[in-house]
């Protein structure tokens, strides 16, 4: 189990670190240049090792992969989005109020209900914050955004699960990444392309590429394999508390008691939902899970190297 565990950690680690050296990117491309500059790399990367065969897809295997896309699209373009203007940790901890509406929106219990509402009340006390501290004041356009990188989260985990279920091996997840660098050219392109004039911006871009989507979801892929998914899902909510740290550590974000009561009170309600799901787990239903549960066991079915 110790191996599966480092994964997590290696994959929490990367897509933070990735998501740090994002942000140093945004002065110089903006943040849509940016999101448009690493799904590029990530699609040419993937599609290298997948080499996907695509001439046999039915109408409806494209149309789950191009839904797939444009959440792909919409989820990291708001996200980066908004952490352009409020901070790392903040933004994580908002951005899962979407999979954790839809975890409990999906199992119709009263008790994952409550741990939306537990995670509500992490955000209120960000508002709090936001409110009485000038120095923590969090932008509205920038709640905005994430806000809405957490509905795309919700549409991906919907959409992750039906290409899971209509394409099989790994190549649904490589063309979702092509039509996402596409949906994502008009509005990241002529920032994105800067970035081949200056090869310090393009290779910057290349690293931001693999290590917020090449290789944490490769790191997540191992650790399934070897954790049971519960003790994956677990882990997995704890990628707040990573952002956090690397904003303070990268970013000199500085992180309050009331900023790291509310990202506790998200963790604790990501891991409640997943927790609870387990409990009521029932062989074949993929509705009665928990959002990262049923993440993880769409990843682990359909063998593809997830992403988010």
């Amino acid at each position: 189990m110790a191996p599966g565990i480092l994964f997590v950690i290696g994959s929490c680690t990367s897509l933070q670190l990735g998501a740090s050296i994002a942000t140093s990117l945004f002065p110089h491309l903006g943040p849509w240049g940016v999101t448009s500059l690493r799904m590029l790399f990530a699609a040419v990367i993937l599609l290298v090792i997948t080499r996907p065969r695509v001439a046999g897809w039915t109408g409806k295997q494209w149309r789950s992969v191009v839904l797939f896309g444009l959440a792909l699209a919409g989820m990291n373009g708001f996200f980066y989005a908004g952490i352009a203007r409020i901070p790392l940790g903040a933004g994580v901890a908002i951005e899962f109020l979407g999979p954790l509406a839809l975890a409990a929106i999906l199992s119709r219990r009263i008790v994952d209900f409550l741990w939306v509402l537990l995670a509500l009340a992490g955000m209120a006390v960000l508002g709090v914050e936001s409110v009485t501290t000038a120095s923590a004041a969090l932008d509205p356009l920038g709640v905005v955004c994430v806000l809405i990188a957490g509905a795309f989260w919700a549409v991906y985990v919907l959409t992750s699960a039906q290409v899971g279920r209509t394409v099989p091996g790994t190549g649904g997840l490589a063309v979702a990444m092509a039509v996402a660098a596409v949906v994502l050219a008009p509005v990241g392109g002529p920032s994105a392309v800067h970035a081949f004039s200056d090869p310090k911006l393009l290779v910057m871009g290349a690293v931001v590429g693999l290590m917020s989507s090449v290789i944490p979801y490769t790191l997540e892929l191992k650790a399934l394999r070897r954790l049971p998914n519960a003790t994956f899902s677990i882990l997995l909510s704890l990628e707040p508390a990573f952002a956090a740290l690397f904003g303070f550590l990268l970013l000199h974000q500085v992180v309050g008691p009331l900023r790291l009561l509310a990202i506790a009170l998200v963790i604790l309600a990501s891991m409640g939902t997943t927790l609870s799901a387990t409990k009521v787990r029932r062989p074949g239903s993929a509705r009665r899970r928990g959002r990262k549960a049923q993440r993880s066991d769409e990843r682990e079915n359909r063998e593809q190297v997830p992403t988010g």
